[in-house]
């Protein structure tokens, strides 16, 4: 039977999502947990993979066992097990061939970035050091809504055969003392929202006009693009699914 974890994670202490040999991660955590309750070998895929820090508030995974399990009873007990910065929301049961990863039919981030030092949010936003202009960023924001090629904004010597994404959504929005950036995709490439935000950021104080943004996206060279933010002001925020995928 397969199941499906609903998980949010605070990345911080971990070097990304994916499993790396002698490094923390967020997989190999889970790995372990499911492992020990189980009592057998349990390996998990996740829905996409998050760089070193970041966040994701909404996250699945799934895993495949032989054995009964009652969800409730091992989200409990997942819970009590794993470190704090981990949390399971909940355990389902979903068709035999459902998978995470290749099934998710969009995905959404947010980029949050503030000019004010914040004490309790530290690792959760980005600091600058100027004010911008979100009227300008999102101008800039539909305008890439008229692309679908993201060349310019792909992480260099990756494997993936395409870099059309389909943007449904991208503004940026003022709450509280922080300026966020929510970007929604049927895909993202590796490092794309990172470098999208520092790009818009860019016009927003006023090192990059909106022309200017058209013939970066059009050059189709991740050199001409503006560097990539760090990473701990980004989130996964949520991952959609089709309904047929579930069984309750």
């Amino acid at each position: 039977m397969r199941f499906f974890i609903h998980l949010a994670y605070n990345g911080t202490n971990y070097c990304g999502w994916q499993t790396q040999p002698d490094l923390p991660t967020v997989q190999l955590t889970l790995e372990q947990a499911l492992t020990t309750l189980l009592r057998q070998p349990i390996a998990i895929v996740g829905c996409g993979r998050t760089d070193t820090g970041v966040h994701a508030s909404d996250f699945y995974a799934h895993f495949t066992t032989d054995q009964p399990i009652d969800c409730p009873q091992l989200t409990f007990k997942l819970n009590s097990l794993l470190p704090e910065d981990i949390a399971i929301y909940n355990i389902f049961h979903v068709r035999d061939n459902a998978h995470a990863r290749f099934d998710a039919t969009a995905r959404t981030y947010q980029y949050h970035v503030s000019n004010r030092r914040q004490p309790f949010r530290q690792g959760l936003y980005c600091r600058i050091y100027y004010h911008p202009d979100i009227d300008l960023m999102n101008r800039g924001a539909e305008l890439l809504m008229q692309y679908d090629d993201f060349t310019s904004f792909a992480k260099l010597h990756t494997q993936v055969k395409t870099n059309i994404c389909h943007l449904t959504q991208a503004h940026w929005d003022e709450v509280g003392d922080e300026w966020v950036f929510t970007i929604r995709s049927n895909r993202f490439l590796r490092n794309m929202v990172r470098s999208v935000t520092g790009t818009l950021l860019d016009i927003g104080r006023g090192k990059l006009t909106l022309d200017g943004l058209r013939e970066i996206i059009e050059r189709k060279n991740r050199c001409a693009a503006g560097v990539s933010m760090p990473p701990q002001g980004l989130f996964l925020t949520k991952v959609e699914y089709p309904e047929n995928i579930f069984i309750y």
